[in-house]
């Protein structure tokens, strides 16, 4: 192309404004803000400039081309970002999917509040200003027998508060093997600067000793902190208190006890085939001042940290002005109630909370999944891949139950004329989107996660996928 032609090109460009005019006609595009469809008119013209300069022309350049290229820019700039997913991998509480599933009751009353004004800080008896932790504060300790509670928006947030509270400008002592780091770098050491507190480490990695808490003890301590192992384990030569001797020592020494227990959970898990983890009433019942936990995790919740424990310590927390930055709002706290008001029936929480209803899903339930998954796909892909069942595990996830393996039935995948990852990468950007996982070259499906209905979506997704193809 000369230049003479490239000069051309560039002069005959149609304007902005001429542009501006014809999308105002385009039935796709004229409920679109203006604001967007101008900065979308610009790009695309700055582009088309780009491909004249740099000759990679390849097509007529019109009004309408430009106009279609602008449309298809403004169509991905007004889309949500926050998008629906299909949870394909097994992984119960995907903390990169949004870990816990609302219950039907949560969303209700989530719609109920949001539509319409709530006595948020209203006390309807008396007219007068009320506190928005007391919508929840007497659920919570009925569940859990703690004499007082206070719900903030994390559970990283409930630690950082209470160790602000209780031992700000004192030494808080703690376990070096207790000393963990939760998802994105986020370090129990990190949180206890920033809550003015100073570290003190005792014991060793894999062994800590009641007298190394003893021994520790001075006129600036002001905390003994245990930190539940929810998101790792370590095996072998090991020794840890209890919480229950910790709590012994800081009565004899009047030094307050506090556990984040992270995940946290109401229910006793061994009754239902899982390992062991302490409950929340495990931890009050020991007698610590202080306990944290999230509920977005075992609690199968929203997010939101929940701190319980003895009620003088519960007041000073609620009169520290951090406790206003990390209070959380009305959705929040709506969700809540109705999740936690479940647990007053354990079976029904099991039947109705979708983390604790996937967590303990019988194998003989899973199956029946995935015969029905199975034969979805089969008969619409049967001869564009190689299909199959295997028993293999799913995980908690959330940082829960470190290093267990939910047994369980998948649909494993490989596609005839199409690469595994290829099928991953165009499930992934499908609508919705499907993830997945792939081991041992075969694309996977784990019904554990995949909800009623969603069975046929994934079947159109494949199909869409490899007859394309």
């Amino acid at each position: 192309m000369t230049n003479s032609n490239k000069h051309n090109l560039l002069k005959n460009l149609p304007g902005v404004d001429h542009l501006l005019e014809l999308a105002k006609k385009d039935d796709q595009l004229m409920d679109i803000p203006r604001s967007v469809i101008l900065d979308s008119i610009r790009k695309a013209l700055d582009r088309t400039r780009k491909d004249i300069l740099s000759e990679n022309i390849e097509h007529p350049i019109t009004d309408e081309t430009i106009l279609d290229e602008a449309g298809i820019l403004a169509q991905d700039k007004i889309k949500s970002r926050l998008v629906h997913v299909i949870n394909a991998t097994g992984v119960v509480l995907h903390t990169n999917l949004g870990r816990a599933l609302l219950c039907d009751a949560a969303l209700k009353n989530i719609k109920t509040i949001a539509q319409s004004y709530s006595n948020l800080e209203l006390k309807i008896e008396t007219g007068k200003r009320g506190i928005r932790y007391e919508a929840v504060d007497e659920l919570i300790c009925e569940l859990t027998g703690a004499q007082s509670a206070i719900v903030v928006n994390n559970n990283a947030g409930a630690v950082l508060l209470a160790l602000n509270t209780i031992a700000k400008d004192r030494q808080v002592v703690v376990s070096r093997g207790e000393l963990v780091e939760i998802g994105g770098s986020f370090r129990v050491p990190d949180v206890m600067s920033k809550s003015r507190c100073i570290l003190k480490e005792v014991g060793t990695t894999n062994r800590t000793h009641l007298k190394d808490y003893e021994s520790a003890v001075s006129d600036e301590t002001g905390l003994f902190l245990k930190v539940h192992a929810s998101n790792y384990k370590i095996e072998g030569f090991t020794a840890s208190v209890a919480l229950k001797d910790l709590v012994l020592l800081g009565k004899e020494k009047n030094i307050p006890v506090m556990e984040d227990l992270g995940s946290g959970t109401l229910i006793d898990f061994s009754k239902y085939g899982l390992p062991p983890e302490p409950t929340v009433s495990d931890s009050v019942g020991s007698g610590a001042d202080v306990v944290t936990f999230s509920g977005d995790k075992l609690l199968g919740g929203p997010q939101a940290g929940i701190i319980v424990g003895k009620k003088h310590i519960i007041d000073q927390i609620k009169r520290n002005p951090l406790t206003r930055a990390l209070r959380i709002d009305k959705l929040t706290l709506a969700a809540l109630e109705s999740t936690l008001s479940l647990y007053r029936d354990e079976k029904k929480a099991i039947r109705q909370i979708p983390t604790l209803r996937m967590l303990t899903l019988p194998f003989k339930e899973i199956s029946k999944k995935a015969d029905l998954l199975f034969k979805t796909i089969k008969k619409d892909i049967g001869m564009l891949a190689d299909i199959d069942v295997a028993d293999m595990n799913s995980r908690p996830g959330g940082g829960s139950f470190p290093a267990l393996n939910l047994p369980t039935r998948c649909i494993t995948i490989q596609p005839k004329d199409m690469s595994v990852s290829k099928l991953e990468l165009h499930m992934r950007l499908s609508t919705p989107a499907v993830i997945a996982r792939i081991e041992d070259n075969k694309y996977i499906l784990d019904p554990r996660t995949i909800q009623n209905g969603q069975e046929a979506i994934i079947s159109s997704n494949l199909t869409k996928i490899l007859k394309k193809k």
